[in-house]
Order: structure tokens, then C-alpha cells, then sequence
């Protein structure tokens, strides 16, 4: 029997550790500083705005791990002995082992400016940085947001539902215009607006100035304003947690290099999710891609090949989804900020401005290769096989009801859609063929 260690209880690690208990008897043991127990970090936002509370966010119970034999250890590691195989813990205990697993995640990017160590800076990653939040925010009255991504805007809704007023420092010209397309960059920004946050484009953070205690007073922008605040959230993405092998063996560069089946150059040692860099990434993925649903499935691959079935890590078709207020946003296939050579793009936008969809589809044959939805439920199954099977745009266009997901009763956009195709794309005017729901998907 083989001692199976995994450092770091995220949705990869703690993945592997159920995938390979399913299959061995191996002694697993998931370790990590972090928290006691396994937990939904896209939910973190939601106790902090009253809406669950933090034993809400755990997807198992806590006698699950005992159960299914799957040992946890709360502590922090500060190196590892390659050569020895063993874990060293703050407090000079080893733990060996026989396999390792890294799934060390990320951390929040700071990038050296004045002042960002003061009382009231900080990222949002896990569940220490929510406690600090928690701490920093108490009878605050105003806030910054430096960096327009995805965890920005989770922190401007956070703040905005305490009665903070939040300044949204992005150095675009418009909300995430560097992956969204404009037009859903432009809907978003204005979305942001309506809700009462003062987001500021085309700037970007100088200084962060203290009160003289210790704590942040205020914000210096590039262009010589200041901004009071006495919180700072940084959101300008984040970087492997990888401080802790340098000087070991493990290849590093951004990330943990890791080859197609997620092993590392040293034997017996994998790597997975937020801290990996894959030396030969999949096509048309990046070599580093923090995401959780890649987690989940490099998690499910390393269990294979641990257990003696060599498989290639293989995501297929890309898909995210977020939430801005209270628009969700879904998308599949590839849709980048510029529209590539040999492309052709179909955008639908409602006039209330809050719901759009976006097709991207090959300019020769038409096959769908990507697209974008506001405030409407699309299913992922539907838009997977279509981008996989290569789909005419037409072909999706009349059986677009197959892929809605919102719920009963729902309006339905698809006749206004395909309309304006018909008005843009005159000669042979579409109709729809299908109906809602997955089970018409073979239909038409």
C-alpha cells in the first residue's frame, strides 16, 4: 500500500484524493494550512454578504473524510525533502510519503507599490484573506478596487452590499476589455455604473498612503489624484504559489512545468490546478489557466495515471462563467477581445442592454467556433458538441431554443435573434427548428 500525499485541499487536490480513493486502497493524506476542510471558494463572497455562512460552503460533511479514509492535516509546509520523499511542517515534523501531489494553488499579484503593506491592502484568494476582509472592513466608509478582473468586481459587489463606497480603479478603457469583446465590455461597465460604483477607466494605482498609524488613508493615481479610502482590494490577478521550491529540484517557471500527464521532472511528483504551467499545453489553451473546472478535471487525470492508467490531460472545449451584479455571463468555445482573421462575428444585444449573445463562427465554412451570453442561461453540453461537431452558424442559429437553460416561463429571445440575422445576412432567411430544452437536442 503506498502513501499518497497531496498538498493543498482545493477543488484538484481534493479531486484526486476521491478519484483515487475510489479505485485503491492507498493511504491518502490531504494536507494544508489553509482551512480544516475542503471548501467552495467562488462562494466566499456570499458569506461575506450574509447569505451563507462558511459551513455552508463546504460541499461535504465533515465526517465524509473519516468515512472514505482520507486523512487531513492542518499545517503548514515550508519545504520538501525530494530525496528523502518527506514533507517538512513549520513545526520540524516530516511526513513521508511514497507519492506527491501539488496542488499549492495561487496567490494574489502585488506589485511593489508604495504603501501596499499598510493595514487595509489586500487580495482576495481563500479563507484567511475573507477574515481580513472582515477585520478591515468593519465601520469603513470608503473603498478601492485596483484591477478590473473578475475577483474586482466580486469585491466591488461585496463592498457595495455593506453601503461602502467603492472607487474601481481599471487601467482599460473599458471593464475587462482585454478578454470581453467591446460591446460586452461596454454593457458590463455601464452595469457596473448603475449599481453605484465609481469606476474610473484609463487609470492606474501610484501610491497608497498610510494615516500614520499603520492603516491606509487613501489612494494616489498616475495622474496625481487622490482617493480617499480606508480599504484597498488588489485584483490584478494572481500567480502560482510556488515560493517554497525554489532551490529544489521541481523545474519552476511561472508555474510547476509539468508534461502531459501533469508529471513534474521529479519522479513520483504531480502537479495540479492554479499552480501548474504545462510545458506543451493543449490546443488553444494557455500554458498557465486558473480555472476552476480545469482543477477539477487535471484532479480527475492525475488519478488515472496514479493508478496505473497514463492519461494525457485533455479540458476539451473551454467554457467560464461569472456573475456582474446581477447579469451572468457564460461563455464557450473561443471568443478573444479582437476578432481574429478569418472570423466572422453575429452580435445580438436587447435594447434593455442587459442581455446579449455573441456567436463567432469561421468566415469560409461557418462553423461555430465560440460565443459569449448575458442573461441568458445557455446549457455547456449543447454548446460543446456544436463548437466539438463544427456546427454551422445557421444550423445553431435554428435550433438555439435546444441550448436555453433558463428557468420555465422565462422569456425567450431566439425569434429576436435569428431576426436580425435574417436582416444582416439577407438571401435565405432561417426559421427555427427546435424547442426548448435538452431533450430536443437530436431533434430538427
Amino acid at each position: 500500500m503506498r502513501h499518497i500525499a497531496i498538498l493543498g485541499n482545493g477543488i484538484a487536490g481534493i479531486t484526486a484524493a476521491r478519484e483515487i480513493r475510489k479505485k485503491s486502497d492507498d493511504r491518502i493524506t490531504v494536507v494544508s494550512a489553509e482551512t480544516d476542510h475542503f471548501f467552495s471558494r467562488t462562494a466566499l463572497m456570499y458569506v461575506y454578504m450574509g447569505h451563507l455562512e462558511f459551513h455552508h460552503t463546504k460541499p461535504y460533511e465533515d465526517w465524509f473524510w473519516a468515512k472514505n479514509r482520507i486523512e487531513l492535516v492542518r499545517a503548514q509546509v515550508t519545504g520538501v525533502d525530494f530525496d528523502q520523499k518527506r514533507l517538512l511542517y513549520s513545526d520540524g515534523q516530516p511526513l513521508s510519503y511514497d507519492v506527491l501531489i501539488l496542488a499549492v494553488g495561487s496567490k494574489p499579484n502585488f506589485f511593489d507599490w508604495p504603501g501596499q503593506q499598510l493595514r487595509g491592502v489586500q487580495g482576495l484568494y481563500g479563507k484567511p484573506d475573507l477574515d481580513q476582509m472582515e477585520a478591515n472592513t468593519n465601520d469603513i466608509r470608503q473603498a478601492v478596487i485596483v484591477g478590473g478582473g473578475l475577483i474586482g468586481i466580486e469585491l466591488c459587489e461585496m463592498l457595495n452590499s455593506r453601503g461602502i463606497q467603492v472607487t474601481f480603479l481599471v487601467r482599460e478603457g473599458s471593464f475587462w476589455n482585454s478578454v470581453l469583446p467591446a460591446d460586452e465590455s461596454a454593457l458590463v461597465t455601464r452595469h457596473i455604473r448603475e449599481h453605484h460604483i465609481d469606476i474610473q477607466t484609463n487609470t492606474e494605482l501610484a501610491e497608497i498612503k498610510g494615516d500614520g498609524t499603520g492603516r491606509v488613508k487613501s489612494v494616489i493615481t498616475k495622474d496625481g489624484t487622490e482617493i480617499p479610502a480606508q480599504f484597498v482590494g488588489i485584483s490584478v490577478g494572481v500567480s502560482p504559489s510556488i515560493d517554497f521550491l525554489k532551490n529544489t529540484p521541481v523545474e519552476t517557471d511561472r508555474g510547476i512545468l509539468v508534461n502531459q500527464y501533469l508529471e513534474t521532472n521529479v519522479p513520483d511528483v504531480y502537479a495540479i490546478g492554479d499552480c501548474v504551467q504545462h510545458l506543451t499545453p493543449p490546443p488553444g489553451r494557455k500554458p498557465v489557466e486558473q480555472i476552476w473546472y480545469t482543477g477539477r478535471i487535471m484532479g480527475e487525470t492525475v488519478a488515472r495515471t496514479i493508478l496505473g492508467n497514463r492519461t494525457p490531460y485533455q479540458p476539451g472545449v473551454f467554457f467560464n462563467s461569472a456573475k456582474f451584479f446581477d447579469i451572468e455571463y457564460q461563455t464557450y468555445g473561443t471568443v478573444y477581445n479582437q476578432l481574429p482573421d478569418g472570423e466572422q462575428s453575429f452580435y445580438w444585444e436587447h435594447p434593455n442592454r442587459k442581455i446579449a449573445l455573441r456567436i463567432n463562427y469561421q468566415e469560409t465554412l461557418g462553423a461555430v467556433v465560440g460565443m459569449n451570453t448575458f442573461g441568458i442561461r445557455q446549457r455547456q453540453e449543447v454548446w460543446q458538441q456544436w463548437i466539438v461537431e463544427g456546427k454551422d452558424i445557421r444550423y445553431v442559429l435554428e435550433h438555439l431554443p435546444q441550448a436555453n437553460f433558463d428557468p420555465e416561463f422565462f422569456r425567450q429571445y431566439e425569434s429576436e435573434i435569428i431576426a436580425q440575422f435574417n436582416a444582416e445576412n439577407p438571401g435565405r432567411e432561417l426559421k427555427l427548428k427546435a424547442k426548448k430544452g435538452l431533450f430536443n437536442l437530436f431533434r430538427g
